[in-house]
């Protein structure tokens, strides 16, 4: 299965992921022991599903490791996808 891949790096529980799409997509996060059950075709466990609408916002639900996965699988066509991590508001002024 041909998929769009992140390597989120480690993030912290409560931070918010911004993905944007071209067309509706499956979107999958997912802990690095789950993305390589997801890449050997096993079964694996997610945060996510089909997102019809962009841009789409995602909380990530524990601190540690993330990849984010978005494919197309059961769906028609391709999409472009991108996700960037939406930055913490500042601390108030003292």
């Amino acid at each position: 299965m041909n998929f769009l891949k992140w390597d989120l790096g480690n993030l912290r529980a409560g931070d918010v992921l911004r993905i944007t799409l071209t067309r509706a997509a499956n979107v999958r996060l997912m802990t690095p022991s789950n993305f390589s059950s997801f890449q050997r075709g096993s079964r694996h466990h997610y945060h996510g599903g089909l997102v019809k609408t962009s841009p789409f916002h995602m909380t990530i639900p524990s601190g540690g490791t993330w990849h984010l996965v978005v494919d197309m699988a059961g769906l028609a066509g391709t999409t472009e996808a991108s996700v960037e991590v939406v930055p913490r508001p500042l601390p108030p002024a003292v």
